[in-house]
Formats: structure tokens, C-alpha cells, sequence
């Protein structure tokens, strides 16, 4: 996940909450788990993830509980901006996965494509992406990604 789309949609109701300081709740990756079991693991450096999949969805919870280094960490370093700059005007709410390929814990690259929700300045919009993620120094890492453009 590198940008977001910003054709805007009218917002729906009900977004998600971001994941609390203590990890206690539901995750923001989607899979039936509290941060602190599922992502936070992650992002702190306690685990890696075993699948694109998975940091796939690592990724778009650091984007939700803003975590840069995280961010930074998981991204190849030819591709890797310098800084991420968070949008204060933007919350991201959830996430679908729609398809991947390959990206399992034998693979050395891999394929995800979602669609990330958000709400900027009241209005919602998504983002339509296809990622490439490879491995690199034995870690999943996100390479790049194509944007699908949405209906407005």
C-alpha cells in the first residue's frame, strides 16, 4: 500500500476505531484478533511475517496507528521513500483482500491485491491496489503496487 486513490465517495457509517494503545482492540488488518496478538507483534518487531499476506495486512495496520518505522522497515529499500507522511485528515477503516498469488512462507515473491477504505474529511473513498511483494535478506518486504482506478 503506497497512496491512495482520492476520488472521494459519500462516507458510510460505523468506522472502525483505531487499534488501542494497550493492543486490546480488534485489529485493524481484519482477522478475527486483538492488535496486540495480531499486528502489534509485527510492527514491534517480535515476529516477521510468514506470508505477503500477512504483511500486507501489517502494513495497512501500521498505516491505521500511523507507524512509520514499521512502514519503512517493510519496504524494499530500492523502492522505500525516505519519510512517510501521514495525512492528519485521513483515517483508514478497513481492509478487503480480493486475491494473492503466491507470497506463501516458500515463495520469494508474491502478489495481493485489496481494496483499503478510508474516510478523509468526512468523505470515504478507497483504495484499489495490487501490491508486489519479494523477499529480501529473508524478510517479505513490499515492492510496489498498481493503483486500479475506482468509480467516482
Amino acid at each position: 500500500m503506497s497512496r491512495r486513490n482520492t476520488r472521494p465517495h459519500p462516507a458510510k457509517p460505523a468506522p472502525a476505531a483505531p487499534a488501542a494503545a494497550d493492543g486490546s482492540a480488534p485489529c485493524p488488518c481484519g482477522l478475527p484478533s486483538n492488535y496486540a496478538d495480531c499486528c502489534r507483534r509485527l510492527h514491534h518487531g517480535l515476529a516477521q511475517a510468514t506470508t505477503a499476506e500477512q504483511l500486507m495486512r501489517s502494513r495497512f495496520s501500521a498505516f491505521v496507528v500511523n507507524d512509520a518505522a514499521y512502514l519503512l522497515r517493510s519496504w524494499h529499500p530500492r523502492t522505500r521513500p525516505p519519510v512517510i507522511d501521514f495525512d492528519a485528515r485521513l483515517s483508514w477503516q478497513r481492509l478487503e483482500i480480493l486475491d494473492s498469488t503466491e507470497g506463501g512462507p516458500f515463495h520469494q515473491e508474491g502478489t495481493v491485491e485489496f481494496v483499503a477504505h478510508y474516510v478523509e474529511q468526512g468523505i470515504s473513498g478507497r483504495l484499489h491496489e495490487r501490491s508486489r511483494f519479494v523477499r529480501h535478506e529473508g524478510a517479505w518486504v513490499y515492492l510496489d503496487g498498481v493503483i486500479t482506478p475506482t468509480e467516482a
